[in-house]
C-alpha cells in the first residue's frame, strides 16, 4: 500500500512539471509544431493520461532495488514526455534530448554498466538510422536522436530489440491507419513514440 502511495504522490508530480515542461516547450517562437493552432485540442486528455501512465510504471518500479529505481523512473519519464509531444505534435525536443542523454551517461557510469556497448550503440544505432533518412526518408531527425540516446540508456543487444518491436509495431499501425485512410501514404507517421514505449517494454521485460 505504501509503494502505491508513494506511487501516486509521485506521479502527480511528476505530471505536473512534465506537462508545463511540454507547455513550456510548445510555447517558444522557434517551436517546431505541426499543429500550433490545435495545441489545446491535442493535449486535453495529455494529463490523466500521463498520470494513469506514470503511476502504473512507477508501482512497477518501486520493485527494483536503489539506485536503479531511480534511473528507470528517469527513463520512464523522459521516455512518457517524448510519447506525448511526439503524438501530439510530430516532434521530439532537444531539449528533452539532451538532458535523457546526459543522465544515461551518469546512469551507465554509476551502476558500472558497460560504456563501451553504449557509445557503440548510440553511434551505430543513430548512424544507421541517419543513412536510411538520408537515402530513403520516412523518419524525422527526432527519431533520430532518441534512438541514440536510447542506445546509451540500453546498449546495442536491448536497442536492437526495441528497433525490431518499434518498427513491426509501427509498421502495423501505419499500414492500419493508410488502409482506413486515416493517413495517406505520403503523410508523416510520428514513429517516435513506437521507439519509447518499445523501450518501457524492454526496461520491464529486463
Amino acid at each position: 500500500m505504501t509503494e502505491i502511495i508513494s506511487s501516486i504522490l509521485i506521479a502527480i508530480a511528476l505530471t505536473a512539471i512534465g506537462s508545463r515542461w511540454i507547455d513550456f516547450l510548445y510555447s517558444m517562437p522557434s517551436a517546431p509544431l505541426s499543429f500550433p493552432k490545435e495545441i489545446a485540442s491535442r493535449s486535453k486528455f495529455r494529463k490523466p493520461c500521463l498520470f494513469i501512465f506514470l503511476t502504473l510504471c512507477l508501482i512497477k518500479i518501486f520493485t527494483a532495488p536503489a539506485p536503479l529505481n531511480f534511473y528507470m523512473a528517469t527513463e520512464i519519464f523522459f521516455l512518457a514526455l517524448i510519447i506525448f509531444t511526439d503524438f501530439e505534435q510530430y516532434v521530439i525536443f532537444d531539449k528533452m534530448l539532451i538532458p535523457f542523454a546526459i543522465i544515461g551517461v551518469v546512469a551507465t557510469i554509476h551502476l558500472n554498466l558497460p560504456i563501451i556497448d553504449r557509445i557503440v550503440a548510440a553511434v551505430i544505432g543513430g548512424g544507421i538510422f541517419l543513412l536510411m533518412v538520408m537515402l530513403t526518408g520516412g523518419i524525422g531527425g527526432g527519431d533520430i536522436k532518441l534512438v541514440a540516446v536510447l542506445g546509451i540508456w540500453l546498449g546495442t543487444e536491448n536497442l536492437l530489440n526495441v528497433v525490431l518491436i518499434a518498427s513491426i509495431v509501427g509498421g502495423i499501425c501505419a499500414g492500419i491507419m493508410i488502409l482506413t485512410k486515416i493517413k495517406g501514404r505520403k503523410s508523416y507517421f510520428a514513429y517516435g513514440p513506437y521507439f519509447a514505449l518499445a523501450a518501457i517494454f524492454i526496461i520491464f521485460s529486463n
